[in-house]
């Protein structure tokens, strides 16, 4: 754990619903999680300067900010609000769990109506649960199709706009002697992430226009029967089965000149760059062209129910959600910001070219069901037993059903 914790004041100002009368010092505790890959990128800083920042012109308040790894950011916040000591607010992966138990302000009882209307759309939409917005958008990215252009040249390939052509590229960089013509994460550290891409770009997706699981459907079946025939039984999907390959090993691999193409979000591009790889970014291709849809990711700031301290809340998201640190925080970490405003300034800024392929996939972007209390559950279920879906003998016929069976039982759970 690392605590930044800075003495702030408070001067009356317009926040979301009201103006703090300075009256008391109040303390508010945040909750954070770190998007740092070393201490000299940690959260810590970025917080540690938005919040001395805040303090020179808000006498009478105090942030309390506590930065977590993401492996225990929200075990830890679940950690607390079952011991009844919730944080204010916290900046975490998911909401609706929270929401469900009414433990949570929603974004009009908090911010103003400039702030709140600045949200993406989409992002603002991915955040409502029943049309009420419980969970904030905080950072946001898209994924595109890296390939490795060096491996690309030396078997004169183009990048791929669909499958025929994806397995086509493959059996070239194999017959190059490629260790992973395409890396199939579909190991458990986010096996999710990779099966939401490839269902999106087969016409699927884990939920109907409805909102209703659809894991089995036919479209998604038709994918991963493609998958486990065209790819890994062709053995164009490198050493490890695609079931014990991680994310992180997919994408050192790449880093590593040993991959010819794989999905990837903006990290992947510092990873590389740091091992001299050239890479080109392409959108995901489709059965029969371009995707039409992208995976979406957005991480969420909630704000719980407590101490009445909402207004001092609202003025301090205000505050977070400004043009000034969305564009900082953004341009920090290489992902995308979650307002309109400063996607706007990225868009037009030339030394922010190198996310604008992401940004400009942001539109087609669908997201995982979070509004679902159900949605840990079922990734939880997708991250074990996907990659069986596409195994030698494996049935992805069996392997969805099975997951669908899952996925409606814990819908009905969570509405009991």
């Amino acid at each position: 754990m690392v605590a930044v914790v800075s003495a702030l004041g408070m001067t009356a100002v317009l926040g979301g619903c009201g103006i703090g009368d300075g009256s008391e010092d109040v303390t508010l505790k945040l909750v954070a999680a770190d998007y740092g890959d070393s201490a000299a990128n940690s959260s810590k800083k970025y917080w540690d300067k938005l919040v001395t920042a805040y303090e020179a012109e808000h006498p009478g308040v105090q942030i309390d900010v506590s930065v977590y790894s993401w492996n225990d950011v929200d075990r830890k916040v679940k950690e607390m609000v079952e011991a009844g000591d919730a944080p204010d607010m916290a900046q975490i992966g998911a909401y609706a769990d929270y929401a469900a138990d009414d433990l949570l302000h929603t974004a009009d009882e908090l911010l103003s109506i400039t702030t709140q209307a600045d949200f993406a759309g989409q992002l603002a939409d991915a955040g409502k649960i029943d049309g009420r917005q419980y969970g904030m958008p905080f950072a946001a990215s898209t994924r595109l199709l890296f390939y490795n252009k060096e491996l690309f040249a030396e078997a004169g390939l183009t990048p791929p706009t669909t499958w025929a052509e994806l397995a086509e590229a493959a059996e070239a960089l194999k017959e190059e002697g490629v260790t992973y013509p395409y890396a199939l994460p579909l190991g458990p550290e986010e096996a999710q992430a990779e099966t939401m891409q490839w269902l999106l770009s087969g016409g699927g997706g884990y939920t109907d226009t409805l909102g209703t699981y659809g894991i089995d459907s036919a479209q998604n079946v038709d994918t991963f029967t493609w998958l486990r025939d065209q790819l890994v039984g062709k053995g164009l999907t490198g050493p490890v089965a695609p079931g014990e390959l991680n994310r992180a090993d997919a994408f050192a691999a790449f880093a590593d000149g040993k991959v010819g193409m794989l999905n990837g979000h903006p990290s992947l591009m510092k990873i590389a760059g740091k091992k001299g790889v050239k890479f080109g970014m392409v959108p995901m291709p489709g059965v029969n062209g371009e995707s039409k849809s992208t995976m979406g990711v957005a991480d969420w700031m909630l704000a719980f129910k407590k101490d009445g301290h909402r207004d001092q809340v609202g003025e301090f998201l205000d505050f977070v959600y400004s043009e000034k640190n969305v564009l900082d925080f953004s341009r920090e970490y290489d992902l995308l910001p979650v307002t309109n405003s400063a996607s706007a300034v990225m868009s037009a800024d030339a030394g922010d070219r190198h996310l604008k392929p992401f940004l400009d996939e942001l539109g087609l972007a669908e997201f995982y069901p979070v509004g679902k209390t159900s949605w840990a559950a079922v990734s939880a279920a997708v991250k074990a037993e996907i990659g069986k879906a596409v195994a030698p003998e494996g049935s992805p016929s069996a392997v969805l059903s099975s997951l669908e069976a899952k996925a409606t039982q814990a819908d009905a759970e969570s509405a009991d």
